[in-house]
């Protein structure tokens, strides 16, 4: 039996691998990759490496074992992920694996945005095939925001339309280490856990944070959702993408990403990380931190 990571060399999967190192021998951690160049750093750890492809049903014949344990991280292609992940799901069954754990999004099938489309479509299929499974229904990684720090900084706005919605968002880590603990702990099959940050803030107190680290202001400005699509288009992102992230800032100023379940803290064993030791950090790689 091995721990199996698909996407494992993605953002959250490389945490997770992280995390399953941490607690188990390398020998029992399975990496399934599209890039065995890009997974090199995994093998030098003593990760087995399986290379297989979401979009090629065919590549994931060989990925798993019968006794498995296995994390499918949901893929990133929005539009596309559905098909990807019934080919993974189909050769999870094949294979006759333990245990698939999916990583979802909070709310699960009273999610009604319409990126949560293809995490509820696939949460089905993994109840119609029998698998045992758990559904990791993670919340919004407080990443999502500070990746975009720069421009922030540079024009010294959050520009949303969430309104005064608030967002229970936790570290990717955090995330990361959740998928670990069911993955190499007990009682934890056909179990669905809403995944959270232990405290809820809203994109004004986001602000509040960035310039209380940097000393500078920096304003939310809530605008309206046409005028949002406008802007994310002319900064470059194709229009559907951008209409997927006006949509869940709605979703936000209707309160569906604000849950607190708790359910992260009890399975990583500790509290979530603050937001604003994430914004400090991405503050630190830009170097946008003041001097002490």
């Amino acid at each position: 039996m091995s721990i199996v990571v698909t996407g494992a060399t993605g953002a959250l999967g490389r945490l997770v691998v992280d995390a399953l190192l941490a607690e188990v021998p390398a020998g029992e951690v399975v990496a399934v990759v599209r890039d065995k160049e890009k997974a090199a750093a995994l093998a030098a750890r003593g990760v087995e490496l399986r290379i297989a492809d979401y979009s090629a049903p065919e590549s994931l014949a060989g990925a798993f074992r019968s006794g498995d344990r296995v994390l499918l991280i949901s893929g990133s292609e929005v539009g596309r992920r559905v098909a990807q992940h019934a080919a993974v799901i189909d050769a999870a069954k094949a294979a006759g694996v333990a245990q698939l754990a999916y990583t979802g999004i909070l709310g699960g099938p009273d999610a009604d945005f319409t990126l949560a489309d293809e995490h509820r479509a696939t949460e089905q299929l993994i109840l119609d095939s029998g698998l045992p499974y758990t559904f990791l229904r993670n919340g919004w990684y407080t990443e999502n925001y500070t990746a975009n720090l720069a421009p922030v900084l540079e024009h010294r706005a959050v520009v949303a339309n969430a309104g005064e919605g608030r967002i229970a968002s936790a570290a990717r880590a955090d995330y990361a280490a959740a998928a670990a603990a069911v993955l190499t702990g007990d009682g934890h099959l056909n179990t669905a856990y809403e995944l959270s940050g232990d405290t809820a803030w809203s994109l004004a107190e986001y602000a509040a944070v960035i310039s209380e680290l940097t000393g500078e202001t920096i304003a939310y400005t809530n605008v309206p959702a046409a005028a949002h699509q406008e802007i994310l288009v002319g900064a470059g992102l194709p229009e559907g993408f951008a209409a997927i992230l006006v949509d869940v800032d709605e979703a936000i100023e209707r309160g569906r990403l604000a849950g607190t379940s708790g359910d992260l803290a009890r399975l990583i064993g500790r509290p979530t990380t603050p937001l604003a030791e994430t914004v400090r950090a991405a503050l630190s790689a830009l170097s946008a931190l003041p001097a002490a």
